[in-house]
């Protein structure tokens, strides 16, 4: 499920400065994965360089471990926003720090946060940016720790509702973003001195920091402007972006002669047009556009910036269940993949009701490259997460087979280049006589498996799996959403989840990717 030829197709029809790689809801884990895989495949076609939806300067810590100038990283603080405790995350620094090892420095992939360091509701100080400056530069600044004043100040959470709460307007706050400018300037001008003495990966950091903390000044500047709440968010979201797309301009540059940018981010960041918010949040209700990051950088990029928008069929954790016909999802279909974008002047945006999501509208198919869906049949987004892991293949049983009705559109996930013993399975039909209990003839149902080993059975049940017939009877195999013993193979280590949803995404995360990683060593061991 990398996408190969998809993707090679992309980037010889528009050899593209920038890849952009969409996400309609933050909370699908599918397509941070995908993310990864999607960059492996990249990377065969000359892109050196991945930046994501997290702080930029924060970036700097992560960047460094991936080049191997650092030996360990915080993901908490590295990667922003609480994407860090991802797993995606952490598989997709680990995979960077793994291919680099092998590289020369200017083959290496560098890894990038676009993100300023802020929320819609709150930011935090930029005293600790400024105090590092301050000492790389050498400077002497009278006074700057009473100009920051209280870290609390900058942090209160009363700032959101109340603009004349805010420090970012104040005269301390005017200051201090001169002598962010200051800095900034400076660098340059003791560019040769700062580079000789320290590195230029030092400059670079230094560099970042100044750009990102006039950013963060700016932030609080419009934080502190007053107005009707719509008002407020629509100024600080359109700010956000500005600097998003500031710091893309920035990261193109200096990636210019290594080769295009993959970036990954919320679809409402990298459409071509305007984003839009129409929902109920706080108690009221708001609605207005503002120009998002990947609307400014195509306006400079023109058609060397390739957006490839995210797609959703349904999802489990999100609790999203199918799109209903007429819709752009549902036109997309069943599988998943990256399609062309649909056509038709009947189809219509998706009703959904669920904060975040970044449905299909006429003017994001209508300015898109490309739709990177994941399917709406059942398990399908499920698959996509498991197939999105490295080292992971997927064979699935294709409908009208030579095999049972039965398996038709069943999924086997595999590490092995051999493919014998698959570590999970996804199913949608009963097995006449033999596996019958979970109900897997009604409507829209299916059933993920994993083997987890005797161990983690015996954790997670409280029994071991030669203790399964005991507890047969007392289960109902058919209930969606919770874990349970396989109601076949259970004797061998198994579980089962007919139906994961949001009582068990966090579970199944960890037990799949347990899964992975204990075929993976019986492979190595066998090969």
């Amino acid at each position: 499920m990398a996408f190969d030829t998809e993707l090679q197709a992309l980037v010889r029809a528009h050899r593209p400065r920038l890849l952009a790689i969409g996400e309609p809801h933050h909370g699908e884990p599918a397509f941070p994965h995908l993310r990864n895989r999607i960059l492996e495949t990249l990377v065969g076609h000359g892109f050196r360089s991945i930046a994501i939806e997290s702080d930029r300067a924060a970036g700097l810590a992560v960047n460094d471990y991936v080049q191997g100038r650092r030996d360990e990283v915080d993901l908490s603080t590295g990667i922003s926003h609480g994407w860090g405790a991802h797993p995606a995350s952490r598989e997709l620094v680990d995979w960077l720090r793994s291919h680099n090892e092998k590289l020369p420095p200017d083959e290496r992939v560098t890894f990038h946060g676009f993100d300023a360091p802020t929320e819609i509701t709150g930011a935090p100080s930029p005293g600790p940016m400024l105090r590092e400056l301050r000492d790389y530069l050498g400077e002497t600044v009278s006074d700057l720790d009473g100009l920051v004043g209280a870290e609390e100040r900058w942090t209160a959470p009363e700032i959101m509702y109340d603009a004349t709460r805010s420090p970012g307007r104040s005269p301390e706050a005017t200051t201090l973003r001169g002598i962010a400018e200051d800095f900034r300037t400076q660098l340059y001008v003791d560019a040769p001195r700062l580079v000789r003495e320290t590195s230029l990966e030092s400059w670079n950091r230094a560099t970042v920091l100044a750009s990102v903390a006039v950013g963060l000044l700016t932030y609080h500047g419009a934080m502190a402007v007053t107005g009707t709440q719509s008002q407020r968010i629509r100024r600080l979201l359109a700010v956000r972006d500005a600097l998003m797309a500031q710091n893309l301009l920035d990261i193109i540059a200096l990636e210019r002669d290594r080769g295009p940018v993959l970036v990954s981010a919320h679809n409402v960041h990298l459409q071509r047009h305007p984003g839009r918010w129409d929902s109920h949040w706080e108690g009221q209700d708001l609605a207005f556009q503002w120009n998002g990051a990947g609307s400014i950088v195509s306006a400079s990029l023109g058609k060397r910036y390739v957006y490839v928008a995210g797609s959703l069929g349904a999802s489990g954790p999100l609790g999203l269940g199918p799109p209903e016909p007429g819709t752009y999802e549902h036109q997309l279909g069943a599988e998943t993949g990256i399609f062309p974008p649909p056509t038709g002047d009947e189809l219509r945006e998706r009703a959904a009701d669920l904060l975040g999501l970044s449905s299909l509208e006429a003017a994001t198919v209508g300015t898109c490259d490309a739709i990177l869906h994941i399917g709406s049949e059942p398990g399908a987004a499920d698959a996509a997460r498991i197939a999105g892991l490295t080292g992971v293949t997927e064979t699935r049983i294709p409908p009208g087979s030579e095999q049972p009705p039965h398996t038709w559109g069943d999924r086997f996930f595999f590490t092995g280049a051999e493919r014998v013993r698959p570590f999970a399975t996804i199913v949608g039909h009963d097995v006449p006589g033999f596996d019958e209990r979970s109900r897997l003839a009604d409507p829209g149902r299916y059933r993920l498996n994993i083997e987890v080993g005797r161990a983690e059975f015996r954790n997670l049940f409280g029994y071991g799996p030669e203790e399964f017939a005991v507890h047969r009877d007392g289960l109902d195999f058919a209930e969606p959403d919770r874990l349970l013993p396989h109601p076949v193979y259970a004797v061998r280590g198994w579980v089962s989840v007919v139906n994961p949803g949001p009582a068990t995404v966090a579970d199944v995360t960890r037990l799949v990717d347990q899964a992975r990683s204990r075929s993976r060593s019986a492979e190595s061991a066998a090969g």
